[in-house]
């Protein structure tokens, strides 16, 4: 759950605000939430309210509790939001001021509470040298979104974007071949 999606869908204006999120998986609904929030001078909140069925059974758990809010003043005004995280890891309260929460487990909370790290870190050797993977479907997707290569003689931004990634795969897959050739010989 990220506060960037919150503040896009009005959650974080004055008042009392309610909504479901849902999502799906081959176009088959798999879950919702119920979100909640309230924002006023008093109290800053975010409420979760869901229902969880176990992996191996049957059994469904119910979920209903507030995750605090906090803000940050902004460079040119306005403020920015943070959830406080509100799991408690190794028999100690996290409280810390996070833009995203994971639900790796029951409870909403932060990457540090669940031990998550980023997906770069867990590369290595040769993936760790070409860098994250650009894979052809998505070359695909993004050379079908170009409408107009070139406008009032300029290069567009959406084919300047696909061009900038088939370089980099381009690059990728000479330095991948330059390590498993090294490998080879």
């Amino acid at each position: 759950m990220s506060v960037s999606f919150l503040r896009k869908h009005g959650y974080f204006s004055n008042g009392w605000h309610s909504g479901a999120i849902t999502w799906s998986w081959n176009g088959e609904k798999t879950g919702s939430i119920s979100v909640q929030s309230s924002i006023n001078e008093n109290e800053q909140y975010v409420k979760f309210i869901y229902t969880q069925t176990g992996n191996n059974t049957d059994e469904k758990k119910d979920f209903d509790y507030k995750i605090p809010l906090t803000t940050t003043p902004c460079y040119f005004g306005g403020k920015r939001y943070w959830f406080i995280c509100p799991l408690s890891a190794n028999g100690r309260y996290c409280g810390r001021r996070v833009g995203l929460l994971y639900k790796a487990r029951d409870y909403f909370g932060c990457r540090h509470c669940y031990d998550l790290t980023y997906n770069s870190r867990n590369r290595g050797g040769i993936f760790k040298v070409a860098g994250q993977t650009i894979s052809i479907p998505e070359l695909e997707r993004l050379e079908s979104e170009v409408k107009r290569k070139y406008y009032a003689g300029k290069i567009t931004k959406k084919y300047e974007r696909y061009l900038k990634k088939q370089d980099k795969s381009f690059r990728q897959l000479q330095v991948i071949t330059a390590c498993l050739g090294a490998k080879l010989h």
